[in-house]
């Protein structure tokens, strides 16, 4: 079977590619290798999969119609797409706004119209976020809930892919599942994130931030149980009866179920390394919230999605990977 990935040279598509490969799918990737964060990480990553004979890569951008319409043409045996490339980040789209409506918005709806071009496909998985919740208070966050109060332009943008892959769905019965991560951390994660940004800052001996006075809960996800729900996910395509109520789109919250005070997940960081952290605290930062934590009832359901991996164990294998990484 050929898959293609998106955002491939991106943290959350570099273990998916390698679970694919794993499996013995044939991989296309492409990304367009942004500098949002440091180039050399993606390429790192990509080096992994390049060794792989069952992955090809193309350097492009998701939200070029002409160019995308172009990598369908010439490979009309994709039959799956995992389409998680995007631009991350909740603080950088308060300072570059531009750059989400083009990625997520433009790049959406790119990956849906030209999904159309491929004879074969049976379905298209996409990345959504925690951040769709927005100014929801009440816990845990369901995918029965009501979205439509995002508190960033990056939520917006991803509430606003939602709501595109459903429109296709509707309109031409493409199978689409969109994933809403809850804050994924493991080895190769991304430097803008906490686990990396901490350890950089624990190791070099300068003061962390910490917002709204360490007063956060995250749902943090190790990256494996992040990978098990995408693949079991892109196995479980929703079904089309072809009633007009039951479109074939689905959304489902991949979290850990286990919302970990901010805190605790920075004491065992300082476990793992060996130092303790100089701790700078920090009103809360616009686009944020105060707490998350993923309602997995209808992933586990329909997916059998369970996590199994604790902070306890999963920080210390981030912490490995960094040290290292960093020692290359």
């Amino acid at each position: 079977m050929t898959i293609l990935v998106t955002g491939a040279a991106g943290f959350i598509g570099y273990h998916t590619s390698q679970a694919l490969l794993k499996r013995g799918e044939v991989v296309i990737g492409i990304d367009n290798l942004n500098d949002y964060y440091p180039v050399k990480l993606k390429q790192a990553r990509l080096a992994h999969l390049e060794s792989h004979p069952g992955f090809r890569f193309f350097q492009m951008d998701i939200a070029d119609p002409a160019g995308m319409a172009q990598l369908m043409h010439d490979n009309q045996n994709i039959s799956r797409i995992v389409h998680l490339a995007s631009q991350a980040g909740v603080r950088y789209s308060l300072e570059n706004p531009y750059a989400y409506i083009q990625a997520n918005v433009m790049g959406q709806t790119v990956i849906c119209e030209t999904a159309r071009l491929l004879p074969h496909l049976t379905h298209v998985v996409y990345a959504s976020s925690s951040s769709v919740y927005g100014a929801n208070t009440a816990l845990p966050f369901s995918v029965e809930d009501r979205v439509d109060h995002p508190v960033s332009l990056y939520a917006a943008t991803k509430r606003s892919a939602e709501l595109i892959a459903a429109t296709y769905a509707r309109l031409y019965r493409i199978p689409l599942t969109g994933l809403r991560f809850f804050t994924v951390y493991g080895p190769w994660g991304r430097p803008d994130m906490a686990a990396y940004l901490f350890a950089d800052a624990i190791t070099a001996g300068r003061p962390i931030k910490v917002f709204n006075h360490g007063k956060m809960l995250r749902d943090f996800t190790y990256i494996d149980d992040i990978i098990a729900g995408t693949l079991a996910a892109l196995d479980h395509p929703p079904q089309d009866d072809g009633g007009p109520d039951n479109i074939p789109h689905r959304t489902y919250n991949l979290g850990s179920h286990r919302p970990e005070a901010l805190i605790d997940f920075i004491a065992i960081l300082e476990q793992a390394l060996g130092i303790k952290a100089q701790i700078d605290l920090q009103p809360m930062q616009p686009g944020d919230v105060a707490a998350t934590y993923a309602d997995i009832a209808a992933s586990q359901r329909d997916l059998g999605f369970e996590p199994v991996t604790p902070l306890s164990v999963g920080l210390p294998r981030f912490v490995s990977w960094y040290r290292e990484y960093n020692r290359t």
